[in-house]
């Protein structure tokens, strides 16, 4: 099945969410414009509640937080959408050479995946960056890349696997075209929808993660981000004093991101499901699609 993005957008829920993560990556790669001026910078009183001369108020430091909110997105959505790129291509290779190769091979990747996933990956992740210490946002993408591929390597396996065995993979091999073209051409396209899912879901458990770490403290805190507001927050007890807009902001970013990300989740999983499956635009594409496969296989 061919994945196409334009069925996709003419679903409001896709929509709604593409709106949403562009917002917030135009608010941080023209942060200089939306929000000029050093983010760490001393520019009010202590914990001032949001007026007009500060929005969305100041931190115990008397720095500007929507100036934080703004200069962190780069930081948080920036290590969220690489190192979620980064899982997904990791564990898509590893799934696909598992699932196609199967023999030893399969046998020798499975066990590595096994391996990492009997893990439980938040507790690793810390015991990590306890041993790295004070980390930066490189180190944080890192950490986490290395130890969150397995779910994406699992199930890309399981659907390799499935596809190896039909028909049109099969006369591709018959005709004599090299393992690399049939994963490629033959098999990687089928598998669109599923990497769709696994990237969207891994962007949102990295930002959630890098979050985490810099909330623990065990990222750097005089770098700016939605996840060293929080801990900064934390520290000078925001909720305490009745500094809401502390803590507020930057989870609202957070709570925004993990939205706009699911919204575009919830229409991949109606690709891929077709129990899930709702709407004129995606149902002519999917029967268009099942025509086209028909064609394709009976061609063959």
């Amino acid at each position: 099945m061919n994945f196409a993005l334009w069925p996709v957008l003419k679903q409001k829920k896709a929509l709604a969410g593409l709106i949403i993560i562009a917002v917030l990556w135009l608010m941080a790669l023209f942060a200089p414009l939306v929000a000029p001026g050093e983010p760490g910078a001393r520019v009010g009183r202590s914990h001032q509640p949001p007026s007009i001369e500060h929005v969305l108020g100041t931190t115990k430091m008397g720095r500007d937080v929507y100036r934080q909110f703004v200069w962190g997105a780069r930081s948080s959505l920036s290590v969220g959408f690489v190192t979620g790129i980064a899982i997904t291509v990791l564990g898509t290779a590893i799934g696909l050479i598992a699932g196609y190769a199967g023999g030893r091979t399969d046998a020798c990747l499975d066990l590595a995946t096994n391996a990492v996933l009997v893990i439980p990956n938040m507790p690793l992740l810390i015991l990590l960056a306890s041993f790295a210490g004070t980390v930066g946002p490189m180190t944080i993408m890192t950490i986490i890349a290395l130890t969150s591929w397995p779910w994406g390597a699992r199930m890309t396996r399981s659907q390799t696997m499935a596809l190896r065995n039909r028909d049109f993979v099969t006369a591709s091999k018959m005709i004599g075209e090299p393992a690399w073209r049939i994963i490629f051409v033959e098999v990687l396209p089928n598998l669109t929808t599923l990497i769709g899912i696994n990237l969207v879901g891994s962007i949102i458990y990295a930002i959630v993660a890098q979050t985490t770490l810099e909330y623990l403290g065990f990222g750097d805190p005089l770098k700016v981000s939605w996840g060293t507001m929080l801990y900064n927050a934390q520290n000078s007890s925001a909720i305490m004093v009745g500094a809401w807009w502390d803590i507020g902001v930057p989870a609202l970013g957070i709570a925004l991101t993990g939205l706009g990300l699911a919204l575009l989740n919830f229409t991949f999983d109606e690709i891929a499901n077709p129990q899930l499956r709702s709407g004129p635009a995606l149902t002519r594409w999917f029967r268009l699609n099942r025509a086209r496969n028909r064609e394709l296989e009976l061609g063959r």
